[in-house]
C-alpha cells in the first residue's frame, strides 16, 4: 500500500511498504516552481510512485530528480522518469555522474554536484553534501533544503517495519535493531564505518536540521543535530 504524507511545507513523503522485506520505501516530492523528486524507487514501484506524484503535480513538469547513490531504490526507475519528464535533470555527486549515472541514462544530462554546491527550485534552495560511504558507496551524497532545514538522509536512520510516517520521538532504538538484524544476515556490512564517517556526520550535525527525511522508516522532526549525534553513536557501537 502506498501513502502520501506532507512531512514539511511542500515536501511530500510517498511511501510503499513491502511486507516480504518488512521495509518501507520512501520517495520525497518537493512541490515548487521546479518540482524535485528525491529517490525514484525501483522500476517495479514506478507505476505506484508515478501515480502518487500525479496526485500532487503533473509528473511531466518534474524538473529535478535527486538521489544519494547508484542503487535500485535510489534511482532504479530513473530512465522511466526521464521518459515522462523530458525536461528533468538528474542531480547527484560528480563521482556518481561520471562513474555510473551518465552511462545508465545514455547521456551527459546529469548535473554532477560538488560538496556545498547550491541550486534552487524556486522558493526553496538546496545544498548538496558529498558524503562518501555515508550512508554507503563512494559516490554518496545528500540534499539539504535550507529554508525549512529538511535533510534528505537516504539510508541514514534506516528503520524496519511498517512505521508511522512522522515522529518527534527518537528512532535510535529502531536503527540499532535494524543494524543488529542485518548484521546477522548476508546483508552484514550494509553501512560501513570508515575514517570519514565522523567528519561526514559532523557536516550534517552542523546544519541543525529540523526534519530528517529517511528513505526507510519514519521521517523525524525535532532536534536533528541531537538525532544525528545519537545515530553516530549507534553506528560506532554496532558497526
Amino acid at each position: 500500500m502506498t501513502s502520501i504524507t506532507e512531512v514539511a511545507p511542500d515536501i511530500f513523503r510517498i511511501n510503499t511498504f513491502i511486507p516480504e522485506a518488512n521495509l518501507g520505501f520512501s520517495q520525497f516530492l518537493v512541490r515548487d516552481d521546479e518540482p524535485l523528486l528525491f529517490h525514484t524507487g525501483m522500476r517495479a514501484l514506478f507505476p505506484v510512485v508515478s501515480e502518487s506524484v500525479g496526485k500532487l503535480i503533473d509528473p511531466s513538469e518534474l524538473k529535478w530528480i535527486g538521489f544519494s547513490h547508484f542503487e535500485a531504490d535510489e534511482c532504479g526507475s530513473l530512465n522511466e522518469w526521464l521518459q515522462i519528464a523530458p525536461e528533468a535533470t538528474p542531480v547527484c555527486s560528480f563521482v556518481g555522474k561520471v562513474v555510473s549515472v551518465d552511462d545508465f541514462i545514455g547521456s551527459d544530462r546529469t548535473r554532477g554536484m560538488s560538496d556545498g554546491e547550491l541550486f534552487s527550485t524556486g522558493k526553496y534552495r538546496f545544498r548538496f553534501l558529498h558524503t562518501p560511504h555515508v550512508p554507503h558507496c563512494w559516490e554518496a551524497g545528500l540534499l539539504f533544503e535550507e529554508t525549512n532545514r529538511t535533510l534528505f538522509s537516504s539510508d541514514l536512520f534506516h528503520q524496519l517495519g511498517d512505521v508511522e510516517a512522522m515522529t518527534d520521538k527518537s528512532v535510535v532504538d529502531r536503527v540499532r535493531q535494524t543494524f543488529l538484524e542485518y548484521d546477522a544476515t548476508p546483508l552484514a556490512g550494509y553501512m560501513p564505518y570508515t575514517r570519514q564517517t565522523e567528519r561526514n556526520l559532523q557536516k550534517l550535525i552542523d546544519l541543525e536540521p529540523a526534519t530528517i527525511a529517511a528513505m526507510h522508516g519514519s521521517t523525524y522532526t525535532g532536534d536533528g543535530s541531537h538525532a544525528l549525534r545519537e545515530f553516530g553513536e549507534v553506528m560506532k557501537e554496532v558497526l
